[in-house]
């Protein structure tokens, strides 16, 4: 266990360019599926207010298939797993269906430790992604 824990920090950017890099959440609509690509690190305080107007954004789209991209994800923490579970139960709920695509082996890591990768469907490419998604 000593071990992986050592391997996970030894993974985490230094605090510095954690905090430098923003956040952006761009929405779009593909071919009847939701496209939303992250990129930056999603953390908590500075970006709470960004956030919850991207959520309502996605909400307003009406998504029943959603493919959240983060392959320009730096990190996250909770947050950004909040961000996800909040995603993932609005869909699921209202009978949609969402995946998680293209995740860094550091983001990858929290998902896996969190234990959300066992409840949302993450894949490690788009195509993989779109194919989840089809009809």
């Amino acid at each position: 266990m000593a071990a992986k824990i050592a391997a996970f920090r030894s993974n985490i950017p230094e605090r510095e360019d954690l905090l430098s890099t923003k956040l952006t959440i761009e929405t779009d609509k593909d071919s009847g599926i939701c496209v939303v690509r992250i990129s930056g690190t999603l953390r908590s305080g500075a970006d709470d207010a960004y956030v919850q107007s991207k959520v309502q954004d996605i909400k307003a789209m009406g998504c029943t298939r959603l493919m959240l991209d983060i392959r320009e994800l730096h990190s996250t923490g909770s947050s950004g797993m909040g961000f996800f579970v909040g995603l993932y139960t609005s869909l699921t709920r209202a009978g949609g269906r969402m995946v998680v695509a293209c995740p860094s082996k550091l983001v990858r890591e929290v998902l896996d430790l969190t234990r959300l990768s066992t409840v949302i469907p993450i894949v490690d490419d788009l195509a993989a992604a779109r194919a989840f998604l089809a009809d």
